[in-house]
């Protein structure tokens, strides 16, 4: 099956209006032979799924950060702006298919059906992990910075040996480029042609860095030159992500080695909670990624289709409201994790040096009860 590889000449990182569209944010749809062909399934109603999808991850994302300002989460990483690119890839996986995430991918786990106390109960502290990930084929939430391209490469590489016809997928940043695992994985991937999708979500910021100080050009043409299939997309418009995954996913299951999507969005909220990107970043991008909404357009998109926009309006809120009163049933009803657990599933036999730790710590907290009874 042929696919699209896209290279561009060294531009500037700013001009990222070279990339595949398919609607525009005004909601008009624009041609594109290069993806049309992976989305001529899409009717209304299918459009529609994939609005309330994206609405039910920006409530999801809002009632996350809520949350943590709350004290119920130690912290949480926002998607707000993401929503396509999470959605469009999400949604063109098949069950099969492994996801390897950062750990901003809540809207690619929502896309898994995994539950909301299985999102939540590592960011509040209360697990050391989220979910079983063989269950729904996808990892936990990786911390450590692009260290899940190299699992994905390498679960991948398992695949093409097993002669299956699922594939892996990693998600990552802009930033996560600049790290050597990331560049690793792809030269493994591509060595072994191996079954895997390196999905970057181009956000323009690093924490406090612009993309401008990672790359003077294309993310995607650093892949390129790692001999893997590109696509640059824009990473607003859902449409065009899910057909962007699709035709990336349909090139590696045909052993004609690895792909990368750089999906250019934006970053709309703080890296984190912990961060104040006002600090950093000018007001007046805000607003001009703002008019590139992906819900917007594709409210916009489905008006000019003929869609009962009311009725969706109200599907919408119905899906939104249930899945924040998930979220608040989840986190009031979590129960906190107890001592004995920090010392469980480390070892998978018993252990001499962790019994003696844990001798050691119960000793320590047995301390605070004998000062306090002594106090009295």
């Amino acid at each position: 099956m042929l696919t699209v590889s896209l290279t561009f000449d060294s531009p500037a990182p700013e001009e990222t209006e070279n990339y595949l569209q398919v609607v525009a944010p005004d909601g008009t749809r624009r041609p594109c032979p290069e993806l049309d062909e992976w989305v001529k399934d899409l009717d209304v109603p299918a459009l529609e799924k994939l609005y309330i999808d994206m609405a039910c991850i920006r409530r999801l994302d809002m009632e996350g950060t809520a949350l943590q300002r709350q004290g119920e989460l130690g912290l949480w990483a926002p998607l707000l702006g993401q929503e396509a690119s999470q959605i469009g890839s999400g949604r063109a996986l098949e069950h099969d298919d492994f996801i390897f995430p950062s750990y901003r991918e809540h809207g690619v786990a929502y896309c898994r059906g995994i539950d909301p106390h299985d999102l939540l109960r590592m960011w509040r502290g209360a697990a050391p992990s989220g979910w079983n990930p063989y269950e729904v084929n996808m990892a936990n939430q990786q911390i450590v910075i692009g260290a899940q391209t190299l699992h994905a490469a390498g679960y991948a590489m398992g695949l093409k040996f097993d002669g299956s016809q699922a594939a892996a997928i990693a998600y990552f940043g802009d930033g996560a480029t600049s790290q050597g695992d990331v560049s690793e994985a792809m030269v493994f991937a591509a060595s072994y042609q191996a079954p895997v999708v390196f999905f970057c979500q181009n956000n323009h910021w690093a924490i406090s860095e612009p993309v401008s100080t990672q790359t003077t050009g294309y993310i995607a043409d650093r892949a390129a030159g790692f001999g893997l299939a590109t696509w640059r997309v824009d990473g607003n418009d859902v449409i065009a992500v899910m057909a962007a995954t699709r035709a990336a996913l349909a090139h590696v299951r045909t052993g004609s080695g690895p792909a990368f999507i750089e999906a250019v969005t934006y970053r709309m909220g703080a890296h984190t909670t912990a961060d104040d990107p006002t600090r950093y970043r000018d007001a007046l991008e805000l607003e001009e990624w703002a008019a590139k909404d992906p819900l917007d357009r594709i409210a916009a998109h489905l008006g000019g289709l003929g869609a009962d926009l009311e009725e969706l309006k109200q599907r919408t809120e119905k899906a939104t409201n249930d899945m924040a009163a998930g979220l608040r049933e989840a986190i009031t009803s979590m129960p906190d994790p107890e001592v004995e657990d920090l010392f469980t599933n480390v070892y998978s036999h018993p252990h001499p040096r962790l019994d003696e730790q844990r001798e050691n710590y119960a000793n320590y907290l047995s301390g605070f009860a004998q000062e306090a009874e002594a106090a009295k």
